[in-house]
């Protein structure tokens, strides 16, 4: 299918404001540069029961998240969500839309993590502040309302893999159950061999030069080393056995779709409980605008159904 018309209209209006590629920019001002985007190109917001922003303690300091709360009785369900941008973009707001709709949707209590950004902070910096936030948030169940029976985590590209590896340090700590893992678009391998970074690796959404840049600041100078363990790149786990049920959902036009499919065929033959669904016509992080791409509300609604169905084993 060729690229969306949603998507051409979105991607004129982010070319048209002539914002330099990340990879040729400071840190600071690429995540500006994100912000005026979001701002002049802003995504449908659901209105929520209550939304609380506060810090909680992290592994080097205080921890910036944000709770989202349905307007039922509880406890809830728990979602963990982590934002994508490479590990170096993105903040509370980057997916408020995404936070809203499954915060409605599970009726479940979310709490969207303001993890440690490089290059000031390097691996494993944002998986520690992901997982210490997951931790906290079962510590502290009784307080949030929250069923620590029925735990997800979710997470968009660089927040689909720390969504993934978060999965992977609970089951190898033998920390908080979780139930279901739903990565968009995600990071999965420190490796550019794959055949879609070169059918999608000038995309507007994502190029393969960006997706160098976002690992070379994320793993510093020991980034060969670094970016093969399992907590960078999930799939290079010794064994995938005993992980959450798993939702994987991808952009046709997106340099990382082979590494999310390698994923899925992993977690599958670990006999894991994995559903892939990749939306046709769709560039990458497509589900993080809601209001403006019809398919981010599908494939969200689909990733919700996923986690209710592991919910109720």
């Amino acid at each position: 299918m060729p690229l969306h018309t949603q998507v051409i209209e979105f991607r004129d209006k982010r070319l048209a404001l002539n914002l330099a590629p990340n990879s040729e920019v400071s840190p600071d001002q690429a995540r500006e540069n994100s912000r005026i985007w979001r701002a002049v190109i802003p995504a449908d917001l659901e209105p929520v029961s209550d939304i609380t922003d506060r810090t909680i303690p992290g592994p080097a300091g205080d921890l910036p998240i944000r709770i989202y709360r349905p307007d039922s009785t509880g406890p809830h369900p728990l979602l963990m969500l982590f934002h994508g941008g490479g590990w170096l973009i993105g903040d509370l707001d980057h997916e408020d839309p995404s936070a809203r709709r499954m915060c409605n949707q599970l009726n479940a209590v979310v709490v969207s993590v303001d993890y440690r950004l490089a290059p000031e902070t390097r691996f494993p910096g944002a998986p520690d502040d992901c997982y210490a936030a997951l931790v906290w948030s079962f510590e502290n169940s009784e307080d949030l309302g929250i069923d620590a029976a029925n735990i997800a985590v979710t997470g968009t590209s660089a927040g689909g893999n720390l969504a993934a590896v978060v999965a992977q340090m609970a089951r190898y700590t033998r920390g908080p159950k979780i139930k279901h893992q739903v990565l968009f678009c995600p990071v999965i391998d420190y490796d550019f061999e794959r055949s879609s970074y070169t059918t999608h690796g000038d995309s507007f959404a994502l190029t393969q030069d960006s997706m160098r840049f976002f690992w070379k600041q994320y793993l510093g100078p020991d980034g060969e080393s670094n970016g093969h363990t399992p907590y960078a790149s999930p799939i290079r786990a010794e064994s995938l056995a005993g992980l959450p049920d798993a939702t994987i959902i991808t952009a046709q036009y997106d340099p990382l779709v082979d590494e999310a499919v390698d994923y899925a065929k992993a977690l599958r033959a670990a006999g894991v409980d994995t559903s892939y669904t990749q939306y046709p016509g769709m560039a990458h992080a497509f589900n993080e605008l809601i209001g403006i791409f019809d398919s981010a509300r599908v494939a969200v609604d689909e990733a919700c159904e996923r986690i209710l169905k592991s919910f109720d084993k």
